[in-house]
């Protein structure tokens, strides 16, 4: 019992130390040599429950280090109490950490006779469980560890292939080759060179161009209104709100104006006419368009409202509303056993309803522009649904949220992980940062300090194309996890049958 509480221990604090591989740091090795100490772990564990537990712990380390922004939307700005906060980030980590766990339990279920067989399934389960978090009740992807490969690592060009969650295979599947070799020694030198020849090949991959430059660049500008959270929604505080949002687009010459997430804290219909005509009346000027995020009051009479994009200027103007909501910040699920929550987080407008998963891209400023608001650009099979039609990306955003933490940094990445998986621009508009212009091969080609008042003007270039993971999205990775967990099961029966 000591020595697992001890590998416990050790597990914690390699789940912590993995969020250094993510940005703001981009330490990518990180992750790899951390799942390496865990999977040996597993492989020594005498009990399927012991390993369960190890990945657990881990998983609170990654967790409970990785969102510690949630406490700042929570307390901070959603006026929880501080204990209650506390006890339910925990109780989130603790929910997220069953993912790593189960993961635990398969690889140490599973005793085939191949030490390779046995890396493949040890990746598979740990892509399938990431895969599943990200997945069930509305899902939370955020932290999948191949997120922390974008865009420097040699493993980020598979991005375009595979996808996040098939970089998060493959880093598995790495960790589990070096854990055989130092497990077994140097004369297994064949595990490391294996591992070696999977990243020498994700180096490879980079200098495949999967898109092509179409047209010529177009000039945008990404406003930053930098509207403290506290503020946003006071009523004697609009009229500066929209002035602020109003200069920033005045002093533009840009054909594709984009402000950020319900950057004008009012249902459209309550906006003064007269000012949105200004807006759209420079935006013509500039032969382009303005992307405004409003709260949109549903034409029918069943009171619902809908977290909205509308785009004023040259072309007709058109809307997008967000379809995935943010559970408890954007609407309450299972409101017979969740409902008085409502009552303690002070969130406003916290029910909004759904928009169509089949929206196509908006025609602005002589582009096909994929728009997706705030925590939508984390789930990249979604994104697809606009492609390969869209020749920019637009993720518009208040990550205020966030407070002054590692979670503005950590939404970047993840649109830099969308931007590789597309081959597209991604143009990044928020609040208070980090708003940026990322380029098709998830660089950052420009970007603002954040929590300051200006607007980002630039050019972006339009792509088109397909990507295999935009024709396929996840379904090859999850058919190869599903290829290697079979292979994983038939061997594990056939050397117990043999014992």
């Amino acid at each position: 019992m000591k020595n697992l509480n001890f590998k416990s221990i050790v597990v914690f604090l390699l789940g912590v130390l993995t969020v250094s591989g993510f940005a703001p740091f981009y330490w990518f090795p990180v992750p790899v040599l951390a799942l390496t100490v865990l999977f040996f772990f597993w492989r020594n564990s005498l009990k399927t429950a012991h390993a369960a537990w190890l990945g657990f712990s881990y998983g609170m380390g990654l967790f409970s280090a990785g969102v510690t922004w949630l406490y700042v939307s929570l307390h901070d700005f959603g006026a929880m109490p501080p204990a209650l906060a506390v006890f339910a980030l925990l109780i989130l980590c603790a929910y997220l950490s069953l993912f790593p766990a189960a993961c635990g339990w398969l690889a140490a279920c599973m005793r085939p006779a191949s030490s390779y067989v046995w890396a493949g399934v040890a990746a598979s389960g740990w892509m399938l469980m990431e895969w599943l978090r990200g997945t069930l009740f509305t899902g939370f992807p955020w932290l999948a560890l191949g997120y922390s490969q974008a865009p420097v690592s040699p493993l980020a060009g598979f991005a375009p292939v595979v996808g996040v969650y098939g970089i998060s295979l493959i880093m598995a599947l790495s960790a589990a080759l070096l854990c055989f070799w130092f497990e077994k020694g140097m004369a297994a030198w064949r595990f490391g060179a294996l591992a070696g020849l999977i990243w020498l090949s994700g180096l490879g991959l980079q200098f495949v161009s999967w898109t092509k430059p179409t047209g010529e660049p177009v000039s945008v500008s990404l406003l930053q209104g930098n509207i403290e959270q506290d503020l946003k929604w006071r009523e004697d505080h609009v009229e500066k709100t929209m002035r602020t949002y109003a200069e920033l687009i005045l002093e533009s010459e840009s054909r594709l104006i984009v402000t950020p997430e319900i950057s004008i804290p009012l249902f459209n219909d309550a906006v003064p006419p007269a000012y949105l005509a200004y807006l759209a009346d420079h935006a013509r000027k500039n032969n382009g368009d303005v992307l405004i995020g409003l709260a949109e009051h549903a034409t029918n009479a069943n009171d619902a409202y809908y977290n909205s994009m509308f785009s004023f200027g040259t072309s007709p103007e058109q809307v997008y509303r967000k379809h995935h909501l943010v559970p408890f910040g954007e609407f309450i699920p299972f409101k017979p056993v969740f409902g008085w929550i409502i009552n303690v987080l002070q969130i406003p407008l916290s029910d909004f309803s759904r928009g169509s998963t089949d929206q196509q891209p908006m025609q602005l400023a002589g582009q096909q522009v994929a728009v997706n608001i705030c925590y939508e650009d984390v789930f990249g099979e979604e994104i697809i649904n606009q492609l390969p039609q869209a020749t920019l990306l637009v993720n518009v955003s208040n990550d205020a949220w966030f407070g002054r933490s590692i979670g503005p940094h950590q939404h970047l990445q993840i649109s830099q992980m969308r931007a590789l998986e597309t081959g597209r621009y991604m143009l990044r508009s928020t609040n208070t940062g980090v708003t940026a212009i990322i380029n098709e091969r998830g660089q950052v080609l420009e970007q603002i300090e954040v929590f300051t008042t200006t607007g980002l003007h630039g050019q972006a270039q339009g792509f088109s194309g397909a990507t295999p993971y935009v024709r396929v999205g996840n379904y090859l990775v999850l058919g190869l996890a599903g290829i290697l967990l079979f292979i994983g099961i038939i061997s594990s029966i056939r050397t117990v049958r043999r014992t």
